[in-house]
């Protein structure tokens, strides 16, 4: 614990540790640290961190919570950062009640962050590599000058989504084949189902092997011409890897790569993580920590942090809520083929209340339990509420389709399809709405041009976003890039040369790219 702490709050902070792991969370070590708002403003325009490197965005974020504090439009209640140990910052003026309820919270925030697979390829130092960050790029600006390192920060950071998210969780490259092995062994070698000696030619038939080899060889004749020799999706490394760049601005990349992969799991999993933390604050706090003096307090700040309206989603609300949801249903047995397949709305309700838990449950102590403590670990917020979210709980939680009626002047309900309201939940959390693009040339026309595909999952690309990426990726590349999107259904080529945008049909008179979908 940290020596600046009042002496009360590093006892509760003792206490509630005590607590979260006789629930059986586990946590790495925890530094707490106090700070005033005005730290705390500071601390949050950095994304948490007490160093980053200078950018005026950073002023920019700082101002617009100062702000927001000064005129009661929101409160900062804590921050936590993932690594090990966990640092987390608490408000100096909150109450000793808040103070419980925060540091409950971040038990169970830092639990998430130590167990659950999509953080488990993050960099658990990274409070130490923030700060090599920043020493970099101010030696940088040193040398290169203030306006110059910046005009390549804000070019670099109006790109930093253009990465591949799910790469650090699965291989995207084939493995590199042994040097022993010739080259057309590395090329024919085909899948072989394991079978017994005397079925084997029957489950891996020798014609099918051979086909299979020969379109192997084929395709690996081809991707020799392509350039990349497949659809890249992490741009930012296509352009570390190729784009001219000096040694300098190379490193200014890479930091902002390395930041991007570093907060990519937080943003996909907020609704799962903020869920978590508020079961398990919930939990704590009503079963052990809170006095019956903080009732009334904790109850209305509790409230606040999980207030909803019609057309707005809470993270913390749908979290806490769905958790909630599965710990029930699988307390009762409300899932499966069986409870699936009952019609009976009335059976429904009544399913398996028998079997539901007499009294507290402590840790992983019932099937509810179980199952939300594997959830934690596995999931992320799309395969959260793709497997999870019910036609029940959406009408207990009212989410519905919204809009404002002028002749009454309400917002009224205008669609209460299950289907619908989930396809629309689930494409807000997809990629964070934002558009999936993928490198499909370098060498586009045999030209040295950068050739880019928009992979269409519903939503069109947004012309004046498609045409300002395109002017930065240029200030990258060097060379004229392209981006096949789509418009109102139509395939549009645009383009930009280093001093005009230009838009075309893409039709049969259209260079291919080396790649394609």
């Amino acid at each position: 614990m940290d020596g600046s702490l009042p002496k009360k709050v590093v006892e509760q902070a003792e206490i509630i540790a005590d607590y979260a792991r006789q629930e059986e969370l586990d946590f790495y070590p925890i530094v707490f640290e106090m700070l005033t708002f005005e730290q705390m403003a500071q601390f949050a325009a950095y994304g948490g961190f007490p160093q980053r490197y200078p950018h005026w965005r950073f002023g920019m974020e700082y101002e617009r919570l100062r702000k927001q504090h000064k005129y009661g439009l929101g409160r900062i209640y804590e921050m936590v950062i993932n690594n090990d140990p966990c640092y987390t910052y608490l408000l100096s003026d909150n109450m000793m009640v808040d103070h419980k309820t925060v540091m409950a919270h971040v038990f169970a925030h830092c639990d998430f962050f130590k167990n659950n697979v999509w953080f488990s390829k993050t960099n658990r130092r990274m409070i130490d590599e923030m700060a090599n960050h920043a020493t970099r790029v101010r030696r940088y600006i040193e040398r290169y000058g203030v306006q110059r390192v910046e005009r390549l920060l804000d070019t670099f950071l109006s790109l930093e989504d253009l990465i591949d998210p799910h790469s650090a969780l699965m291989q995207r490259e084939p493995k590199a084949t042994p040097r022993h092995k010739k080259e057309d062994e590395r090329i024919v070698e085909v899948t072989r189902f394991p079978a017994k000696g005397y079925m084997d030619r029957y489950i891996n038939p020798p014609d099918m092997l051979a086909s299979d080899r020969a379109a192997r060889r084929q395709e690996a004749e081809r991707a020799k011409e392509r350039f990349p020799e497949k659809q890249v999706r992490d741009v930012l490394l296509f352009l570390l890897q190729h784009a001219t760049l000096e040694d300098w601005e190379a490193d200014i990349l890479s930091i902002i790569r390395e930041e991007a992969y570093y907060f990519a799991p937080q943003a996909h999993t907020k609704i799962m993580n903020e869920g978590w933390a508020s079961y398990w604050h919930s939990v704590i706090m009503t079963r052990y920590a809170l006095r019956d003096d903080e009732l009334i307090d904790y109850c209305e700040h509790n409230a606040g942090t999980l207030a909803t309206s019609p057309g707005r989603l809470n993270p913390y609300k749908l979290g806490v809520e769905l958790l909630r949801d599965i710990e029930r249903r699988w307390n009762t047995g409300r899932y499966g083929p069986e409870y699936d397949a009952c019609d009976d709305m009335a059976r429904r309700r009544e399913w398996g209340k028998e079997e539901e838990p007499k009294g507290p449950v402590v840790g992983q102590g019932s099937p509810g339990r179980q199952r939300i403590f594997e959830v934690r670990a596995l999931y992320n917020d799309v395969t959260f509420l793709d497997e999870f979210l019910t036609p029940e709980f959406v009408d207990d939680q009212k989410l519905y389709h919204y809009r404002y009626d002028p002749s009454s002047g309400r917002i009224v309900v205008v669609n209460r399809d299950f289907n619908k309201i989930k396809e629309q939940i689930l494409f807000m959390l997809t990629n964070l709405s934002k558009p999936y693009i993928y490198v499909m040339d370098g060498n586009y026309r045999n030209r040295g041009e950068l050739y880019l595909a928009h992979r269409h999952t519903g939503a069109d690309i947004d012309i004046k976003y498609a045409v300002e990426t395109l002017k930065r990726l240029h200030k990258i590349w060097k060379r004229p890039v392209h981006l096949n999107g789509r418009i109102d259904d139509e395939p549009i080529l645009f383009t930009f040369d280093g001093e005009q945008s230009t838009q075309q049909h893409v039709d049969e008179r259209i260079d291919k790219p080396a790649n394609a979908f």
